[in-house]
């Protein structure tokens, strides 16, 4: 199939999302969609897939111009899309999954699982997927449900398909498996459009490489281009891609986590008797494929969850059954994972998101009154130090760019002393420039004394930052090993294996990631 987008537009509001995008699909290529997170890659996509309709613009398949109003419009012209959050039913088995919307019926009108069964092994066998097709949903791994959903597509005869961030939920060795299918894929003449923003990936894949900036295509790249030219027309300027730290100088343990347990609302263990330490002027960072307890372990440590059993301490104080406010007041500062969520309050204005925390303290509040006056000094002071773009202090957060918001919150939990940072997933959804900073300014807290525990699914954030590393898996610590450790390795015990086995199948058998 041969597909040309030419001039597609889509504006929410005042916002533009595309701006008159041209891409053009070849036969059996891998196309890689390149661009920071809320570039307007997805947005594309979904006009693709019928989800959005352009405003203008048109889309051609096979130098005949369509209209794709619905994901069945797109389906029947053989378009199939995964996206980045499964929409799987997690008690059906893979074959009833398969089937849904397509069912097909026997005599009386009863479902046909056989020949559901059937078509999933046919394509399971055809595309090297290795999937059981009477496998429960909730009982397989993630990155074979992934591969369900490529079936599903797949089933549908789809001569495009579309991923959408598919490696954001997956350990780098399901990754390469995923590049493995990709590649089959390929040779068989189906077009992949992979939607990223991870340069390893789009480097260790693509055929093609189409940059997006803004809602805008800015450039075409090859996979031979490095991950500075890529990032630079991702950003448009050069960006610094490593962070330039001296090794750490660790002190005495500010954080010491003892059998720490958590049950989540679902009645399940989430983080299973957890052990760690977190040393003043050091950075421990806890690697694990998301959903792996990593959020509860955080959440715990702030008191934002409950604990079944375990301690918590801070240079030697038990928090353990202190409120959130106490231990913010103790010294722990906090980046959660969802800023929007739990790290600012979008309609107040920049200025008063600076002060959340603080604004009982002088000199920012004098009993029932706030000083507006010392309020505006504090934020002009931290929008300069920590680059925060805004057109002014009194506008409100939900205005700013991801980046700018997240620099909102780490300016406020930087402004005051701290012995702990809790930072989770700080630069999720933050674009390459940001990204930088944001680093730099972690790394500079480390080396004022401050413990810094970092939790990140992104291998290159860890590799950038950790001076230690801890792994976790089904809530437990499988291990806790050194900053260099090979991306192999670490990937390994994500997904589940001891330091001693992760070492030894790692010299066995590299990843292709780990190899660029």
């Amino acid at each position: 199939m041969h597909l040309e987008l030419s001039g597609l537009t889509r504006s929410f509001g005042s916002l533009v999302a595309n701006d008159h995008i041209d891409l053009v699909i070849e036969p059996g290529e891998i196309h890689c969609l390149l661009g920071e997170n809320g570039a307007g890659k997805s947005t594309l996509m979904n006009m693709l897939y019928g989800l959005l309709q352009p405003d203008s613009g048109e889309i051609v398949i096979d130098g005949e111009k369509v209209r794709i109003t619905s994901p069945s419009d797109a389906i029947r012209h053989g378009i199939g899309m995964v996206h980045q959050h499964f929409t799987l039913v997690p008690v059906f088995t893979v074959a009833e999954n398969v089937m849904l919307g397509r069912e097909t019926t026997r005599g009386g009108g009863v479902l046909d699982r056989k020949k559901a069964h059937s078509r999933v092994t046919e394509l399971s066998d055809r595309y090297g997927l290795a999937v059981d097709p009477e496998a429960m949903v909730e009982d397989i791994p993630v990155g074979v449900q992934q591969r369900v959903e490529i079936i599903k597509a797949l089933a549908n005869d789809a001569r495009v398909l579309i991923l959408d961030e598919p490696t954001a939920v997956l350990t780098p060795a399901e990754i390469d498996d995923l590049i493995a299918v990709m590649r089959q894929l390929k040779e068989s003449g189906t077009s992949i459009v992979f939607i990223t923003h991870k340069l390893k990936e789009v480097r260790a894949i693509a055929d093609k490489i189409t940059v997006i900036r803004r809602g805008k295509v800015v450039g075409q790249a090859e996979p031979s281009a490095s991950e500075e030219e890529l990032a630079e027309l991702m950003v448009g300027r050069a960006v610094d891609l490593v962070v330039d730290k001296a090794p750490a100088e660790p002190q005495d343990t500010v954080l010491r986590v003892t059998g720490l347990t958590v049950i989540d609302e679902r009645g399940f263990t989430a983080v299973d008797d957890v052990d760690l330490e977190v040393r003043a002027g050091e950075i421990l960072a806890v690697a694990g494929v998301q959903g792996n307890g990593q959020t509860e372990l955080t959440e715990a440590l702030l008191g934002l969850t409950p604990i079944a059993a375990g301690s918590i301490t801070l240079s030697g104080e038990d928090l353990t059954t202190k409120s959130t406010r106490h231990r913010l007041e103790a010294g722990i500062g906090y980046i959660p994972e969802d800023r929007a969520h739990d790290g600012f309050v979008g309609s107040f204005t920049v200025a008063e998101n600076l002060i959340l925390d603080l604004f009982r303290e002088a000199p920012f509040g004098n009993g029932l009154a706030l000083r507006t006056d010392e309020i505006d000094k504090n934020a002009t002071a931290r929008v300069q130090e920590f680059d925060i773009r805004t057109q002014g202090i009194g506008l409100p957060v939900s205005s700013l760019s991801g980046g700018n918001q997240q620099k909102v919150v780490l300016a406020r939990e930087l402004s005051r002393p701290l012995k702990l940072l809790v930072a989770s997933q700080p630069t999720r959804g933050v674009d390459v420039g940001s990204i930088e900073f944001l680093h730099n300014r972690i790394v500079e807290e480390r080396d004022h004394g401050t413990a810094v525990l970092i939790v990140s699914t992104e291998l290159d954030e860890i590799a950038a930052l950790a001076d230690r590393v801890a792994v976790m898996y089904r809530g437990q610590v499988v291990g806790v090993v050194p900053a260099d450790t090979p991306r192999d390795e670490l990937g390994l015990m994500m997904a589940g294996a001891s330091k001693a086995e992760a070492h030894e199948t790692a010299i066995e058998n590299p990843t292709t990631l780990g190899t660029i």
